[in-house]
């Protein structure tokens, strides 16, 4: 078992963030590992930043990482990935929901949101290893924009040695009944999306 496993979700309030870490520190527990989660709230109401730190190991201390070592940043809105590249280690892994969400210091004339392309180069030049998903047109797709977050989970479990079926037995644990059958959708609709089954 590697010594750990950092992961950071950012992304703004309202895009089910908490959820999708509650979940992401859930799995690895399941898993087998030592796993621990900490979060700092936005405004949701003003689109704030919110980011949640989870970690898998053997022996977690912390639970948050240091700056440099996040091995997969899992960003629910574009320009907040670019925002927070420099807590990915090198060649980490990048996970984009391709989804903006203007900020209010560009609503208010005071600032100008970048381009997808100069965001996007901005994330590679920390890493080629970048997953651009289509989170929230999937989710919109199945009916329900608030599934985007799950879409993003299912893309990530490709890239972690943890069965599909632990990732959904916590999902289903976690939303409300009437929601399961969606989110089971989502979370393959996002395997698919990063090539997994």
């Amino acid at each position: 078992m590697k010594q750990s496993i950092n992961f950071l979700f950012v992304g703004v309030g309202g895009q089910g963030i908490l959820t999708a870490s509650d979940i992401a520190a859930e799995v690895g527990l399941q898993a087998g590992y030592d796993a621990k989660k900490s979060e700092v709230h936005g405004f949701s109401q003003r689109g704030g930043v919110v980011e949640s730190h989870v970690r898998w190991g053997e022996n977690v201390g912390a639970p948050t990482a240091e700056k440099g070592t996040v091995d997969y940043l899992i960003a629910t809105e574009l320009l907040e990935a670019a925002r927070w590249i420099e807590w990915l280690r090198p060649s980490g892994t990048t996970l984009i929901n391709h989804q903006c969400i203007t900020p209010m210091s560009v609503t208010v004339g005071d600032a100008v949101y970048p381009p997808d392309e100069e965001i996007l180069a901005a994330v590679r030049a920390r890493t080629d290893d970048v997953m651009e998903v289509e989170g929230i047109a999937t989710a919109e797709r199945l009916g329900n924009p608030r599934l985007a977050n799950t879409v993003l989970l299912g893309a990530l479990s490709t890239r972690l040695d943890v069965p599909p079926e632990t990732w959904l037995s916590v999902i289903e644990r976690r939303v409300p009944p009437k929601y399961v059958e969606l989110n089971r959708e989502a979370f393959w609709e996002g395997r698919r999306a990063a090539g997994g089954e």
